[in-house]
C-alpha cells in the first residue's frame, strides 16, 4: 500500500493509523455481525471518499483503522467522515443497539492517529530541512522527491 497516489496535479503518501472506541468502551464488536457490518461501512464509506483502506480490525470495544488519504482532508476530517456516516448507518440497521447506547451515539468522542510512513522518518525530514540553502545534493533524498 506504500504507493504513491495521483490526484489532478498532486502526487501524495500519506498513511494514518486511525483508533476510535465504542461508546462507554462497549464490547459490541464482539458480535461478529456487527463487526462485519462496520468493517464493510468503512470500506464503503472509504471507496466513497477515496481513501485507500489498508488494514482494520476490531478488539470488541474499539477498532483500528489503517488507510492513505488525498492532502485534501484532515485527519480530524476523516475521522469525522468514517465515524459519523458509520454511526447512523448502524444505528439504522441495528436499532436494538439504541437500548444499550442510550446517549444515542455509537463511537466514542475522540480518536487516536498517527502518520504511517515507510521510507520517511523523522530524521531524514529533519536532516533535509537542516540542509536547506547549503551546497547540498538534494537527489540522494530519493523518497523526498515527487517521482
Amino acid at each position: 500500500m506504500s504507493k504513491t497516489s495521483i490526484s489532478a496535479h498532486t502526487r501524495y503518501n500519506i498513511r494514518y493509523h486511525f483508533v476510535w472506541i465504542v461508546k462507554y468502551r462497549k464490547d459490541l464488536l464482539f458480535r461478529k455481525d456487527l463487526a462485519n457490518t462496520v468493517k464493510e461501512l468503512i470500506k464503503g464509506i472509504g471507496e466513497r471518499y477515496a481513501f485507500e483502506l489498508d488494514t482494520m480490525a476490531t478488539d470488541g470495544n474499539h477498532i483500528h483503522v489503517f488507510l492513505g488519504a488525498p492532502p485534501r482532508y484532515s485527519p480530524a476530517k476523516i475521522a469525522e467522515i468514517l465515524k459519523t456516516i458509520s454511526a447512523k448507518e448502524v444505528f439504522l440497521r441495528y436499532s436494538d443497539l439504541q437500548k444499550e447506547l442510550w446517549g444515542g451515539e455509537f463511537w466514542g468522542d475522540g480518536y487516536y492517529v498517527r502518520t504511517v510512513g515507510k521510507e520517511v522518518t523523522e530524521e531524514i525530514i529533519r536532516e533535509y530541512i537542516n540542509k536547506q540553502g547549503t551546497d547540498t545534493n538534494h537527489k540522494t533524498f530519493k523518497q523526498l522527491r515527487l517521482w
